[in-house]
C-alpha cells in the first residue's frame, strides 16, 4: 500500500469481520493485487460489477488498515447517492457511510466527515475543493485518507478534477510523501486517446496508468465467465438510403447563400459544407473575428448562418417540423430586437420564408427516411409481443425532446406499447433535469412503467440503469469509450445494438472507427499488462515527471498572462451592440464559481427579465431576474442577478457575452478563468462596508 497510518489500533480490533460479499471469479481474480495494497485500475465492462468489487476491497481495507479511512470520488452528484443507497450500502451500519455532495451541508465541513467517518462517497471536485481549502473545517490532506476508490477513472486526465487530485498525489509522491493512500480506479475503457497505432495506443494507457500511479488489470482465467455473466449484444447497422428530394434542406441553403452575399465575408474565410459540423466551427470562428473587431455585420450574420446550419443538422437526424421549430424559436426573441439594418436585413429574410419553410416542413413526402428506420428499429423489439426495454441515445438534449415528441405522436410506436422519457444531465437550463427528475426517471424504467429512455450521453455510464435488450444509436459522432460504454446497456438476453443511420454517412465510418479503436485499446492494455515491472514502473516515474513539468508550465504561463493587465485596463463590453459597460476590476468571484459585478453603476447598464429559476436550493444565495442589455432594441442577455445572504442584490454574469478590450487587442473567452486579468475574491464584510454601512454601526 502507498500510505496509511501505523497506530496500532485498527478497525479489526475494534469491530467484528462482516460476512463476504459474493463476487464471481474474474471478481476474485481483479481484486487480488488490490488486497495486497497495490495500486490498480480495474478493467472490466459496463454491468460487470465493478462496483461490487471495489466494496469488497473496501470492507478488507476496513478490516485490516489502522485507523482506516475511505473516500469514494465520482464525477456526478447523481452517482454519490447512487452508490450510497447502492452496493456501498452493504457496508452500513457496521461502517459510517457518508454522501457528500454541492446539495449538502457536509460539503462546509469536509475536513471533520473525513475524520469523523469511515466511509465518505462524493465528487472529485468536492475532494478537491476541501485538498485546496485551507479553512480548517473543510480542509482536507491525502495523508487524511488511506484508500481512494476513483469510479470511471478514464476521466483522470487534462483539467478533470480527478487529475488534479492525482496531480496533488505525485507531487507529493515524487517529493517522497510516504502518508499517501492506496488507489483503485474503475473502469470499462480507458479509451485509445485518438491512437492511430498500436504504440500511440500503448502510450495513452501508459499515460493514465501514470496518472493514476497504478497497474491496469482484468481477468485473464476467467474471461468466459465474465462472457457468460455479461453478454454482448448483436450489432446491427440498419442503414438507410440518401432521401431522394429534400427542398426543405435546399430552401435553408438558399436562405444561407443570400446571407453569404449580404455580409460579403473575408476573402480569407473559405467555408466548408453546408449543414456540416465543420461548417458550424467555420462560422463560430467567424463571429468571433466579427466582435473582436467590432464588426456588427459580420458577428450577427455569424450568429444567423450557425442557426440555419444547425436547422440543416436537425433536419438530416430529426423531423422537418423540428428544424423549423428550431428557428421560429431562435427568431422570436429577434423581432424586438432590431438594431441597425443587418438586423432588418436577417430577420425580414427569415419572415418572408418563414410560410413556405412551413409548408414543406409539413409536406409527408420529403420526411426524413431516418425517422421510419427508426420507427422499424424500435418496432421489431416492441411491436413483438416480448416484453422489452431500450436506450434511444441522441446526441443534443434538444434532439432527445423532438424524439420523445416524435414517439408520443407516432400512432404505431403508441400502439406497440411504447411508455418513453426523457433522461438528460443535470444543470441549468431548459433541456436539463434535476437529480430528483433523473432519479425518478430511472425508477419508473426499473419499475416497468417506462419501457424506453430517450437520452443524451449521461446514460452512457455510471448510472445504475437496469439491463436492456435494445440500445440505439441515433445521430451519433462519439469517441470509443462513449460508444462501448453504450453497448454495455444492452446486456439482457438477447439483445441488440443497432445503429441507424444513411448509407455511406458519417455515423457509420466513425462507428466502424471506433469498432477498431476498441480493438486498439484491449491490444494496447494487453502490451501494457505485459511490461516487465521495473520498466513498468520507470516509464510511469518518467510520464509523471514530465506531467508535473507540463503542469507547472502551464500554471506559469496563465500567471504571466493575467499579470499582463491590469483588471482596472480591461474593458468589458456587450457583445450585441459593443457598447462598454463595465471594467475589469469591478468584478469579484465568489466561491470560485459565480463573477459578480460589484459596482452600483453597473445597474444602470442592464434591464431586468424573466425570473430566473433553478431545479434546487442553494444555502447562501437565491436566483433573482435575468439581465438584459439596457441600450435601445439591444436586450442581448448577460446573465442573472443573485441575492447573497439575503443581503447583496449582485448581477451573475456570463463571459461569453461580452467582448474584452485590453490594452493588447480585444479578445472574447467562454469561461471566467480564460480572462486575460486576475479577478479579485468577493469580500462580504467589505462589500457591506461600502453599501450598508448604517447597518453595521
Amino acid at each position: 500500500m502507498a500510505g496509511g497510518s501505523s497506530e496500532n489500533s485498527s478497525t479489526a480490533d475494534r469491530k467484528p469481520k462482516m460476512k463476504d460479499l459474493k463476487l464471481y471469479k474474474y471478481q476474485e481474480e481483479v481484486v487480488q493485487r488490490a488486497l495486497q495494497g497495490e495500486n490498480i485500475i480495474i478493467w472490466l465492462p459496463t454491468g460487470s460489477g465493478k462496483t461490487l468489487a471495489a466494496v469488497h476491497v473496501t470492507q478488507k481495507h476496513l478490516e485490516d488498515t489502522p485507523n482506516a479511512k475511505v473516500v469514494v470520488i465520482v464525477n456526478t452528484v447523481h452517482l454519490v447517492n447512487q452508490h450510497f443507497a447502492g452496493e456501498f450500502n452493504h457496508l452500513r451500519p457496521k461502517y459510517a457511510v457518508l454522501p457528500v455532495s454541492g446539495d449538502t451541508d457536509e460539503k462546509d465541513f469536509f475536513g471533520m466527515a473525513i475524520r469523523d467517518k469511515d466511509v465518505v462517497i462524493c465528487t472529485a471536485q468536492i475532494l478537491y475543493n476541501a485538498m485546496v481549502n485551507q479553512e480548517e473545517e473543510k480542509h482536507a490532506e491525502l495523508s487524511d485518507i488511506t484508500l481512494l476508490v476513483i469510479d470511471e477513472c478514464h476521466h483522470t486526465h487534462k483539467e478533470m478534477a480527478y487529475n488534479k487530485i492525482m496531480r496533488c498525489y505525485i507531487k507529493k509522491k515524487l517529493a517522497g510523501e510516504r502518508r499517501l493512500p492506496q488507489i483503485l480506479g474503475l473502469t470499462a475503457s480507458p479509451g485509445a486517446g485518438g491512437a492511430k497505432t498500436r504504440v500511440e495506443a500503448v502510450e495513452h494507457v501508459l499515460e493514465i496508468c501514470a496518472n493514476l500511479d497504478s497497474a491496469i488489470v482484468s481477468t485473464e482465467h476467467f474471461a468466459s465467465e465474465l462472457r457468460e455473466k455479461v453478454p454482448r449484444p448483436v450489432k446491427i447497422y440498419d442503414i438507410v438510403e440518401k432521401r431522394p428530394e429534400d427542398p426543405f434542406g435546399d430552401h435553408l441553403k438558399k436562405m444561407m447563400k443570400q446571407i453569404h452575399e449580404f455580409m460579403t465575408p473575408p476573402q480569407d474565410f473559405l467555408p466548408r459544407e453546408f449543414g456540416t459540423q465543420d461548417y458550424e466551427a467555420d462560422v463560430v470562428n467567424l463571429k468571433k473575428r466579427g466582435i473582436c473587431a467590432k464588426n456588427r455585420l459580420l458577428a450577427q450574420c455569424a450568429e444567423h448562418l450557425r442557426e440555419y446550419n444547425d436547422a440543416l443538422l436537425i433536419n438530416d437526424t430529426l423531423r422537418m417540423i423540428d428544424a423549423y421549430h428550431s428557428l421560429e424559436v431562435f427568431y422570436k426573441p429577434k423581432y424586438d430586437s432590431v438594431i441597425d439594418g443587418t438586423d432588418v436585413f436577417l430577420v425580414e429574410l427569415f419572415v418572408d420564408s418563414r410560410e413556405k419553410l412551413k409548408r414543406l416542413a409539413n409536406t409527408s413526402r420529403f420526411e426524413n427516411p431516418k425517422m421510419a428506420k427508426l420507427e422499424s428499429t424500435l418496432l421489431k423489439k416492441f411491436g413483438s409481443g416480448v416484453a422489452s426495454k431500450g436506450i434511444l441515445f441522441s446526441k443534443t438534449r434538444k434532439s432527445t425532446h423532438c424524439l420523445q415528441n416524435w414517439v408520443l405522436e407516432n400512432a404505431a410506436l403508441q400502439e406497440a406499447g411504447v411508455r418513453s422519457a426523457i433522461l438528460t444531465g443535470a444543470g441549468i437550463g431548459s433541456y436539463n433535469m434535476t437529480q430528483s427528475q433523473q432519479q425518478t426517471t430511472i425508477d419508473n424504467f426499473r419499475r416497468e412503467k417506462l419501457n424506453l429512455l430517450i437520452s443524451t450521453s449521461v446514460a452512457e455510464e455510471g448510472l445504475d440503469i437496469p439491463e436492456c435488450n435494445l440500445v440505439v444509436r441515433y445521430g451519433l459522432l462519439t469517441n470509443e469509450i462513449a460508444q462501448q460504454q453504450a453497448s454495455g446497456r444492452a446486456r439482457a438476453e438477447g439483445s441488440h445494438y443497432s445503429v441507424v443511420a444513411q448509407e455511406g454517412g458519417r455515423e457509420v465510418h466513425k462507428e466502424r472507427v471506433n469498432e477498431r479503436l476498441e480493438e486498439l485499446t484491449g491490444e494496447a492494455i494487453a502490451v501494457v499488462q505485459a511490461m516487465e515491472r521495473h520498466k513498468f514502473r520507470q516509464k510511469l516515474a518518467r510520464l509523471q515527471e514530465e506531467a508535473l513539468l507540463s503542469s507547472k508550465l502551464k500554471e506559469k504561463l496563465a500567471a504571466e498572462e493575467k499579470s499582463r493587465n491590469a483588471a482596472s485596463n480591461i474593458h468589458l463590453l456587450c457583445q450585441n451592440c459593443f457598447t462598454p459597460v463595465a471594467h475589469g476590476d469591478d468584478i469579484r468571484v465568489i466561491d470560485n464559481t459565480h463573477y459578480v459585478n460589484v459596482s452600483n453603476k453597473f445597474k444602470e447598464q442592464y434591464k431586468p427579465g424573466r425570473q430566473m429559476t433553478l431545479p434546487k436550493e442553494f444555502g447562501d444565495w437565491d436566483p433573482g431576474c435575468r439581465i438584459v442589455c439596457k441600450q435601445d432594441n439591444c436586450n442581448m442577455e448577460w446573465g442573472y442577478e443573485i441575492n447573497y445572504k439575503k443581503r447583496a442584490v449582485l448581477p451573475n454574469l456570463a463571459i461569453k457575452y461580452f467582448l474584452l478590450e485590453t490594452p493588447h487587442g480585444r479578445t472574447t473567452v467562454k469561461k471566467w478563468k480564460k480572462v486575460p486579468f486576475a479577478v479579485k475574491e468577493f469580500d462580504f464584510e467589505e462589500y457591506c462596508q461600502e453599501h450598508f454601512p448604517d447597518l453595521l454601526d
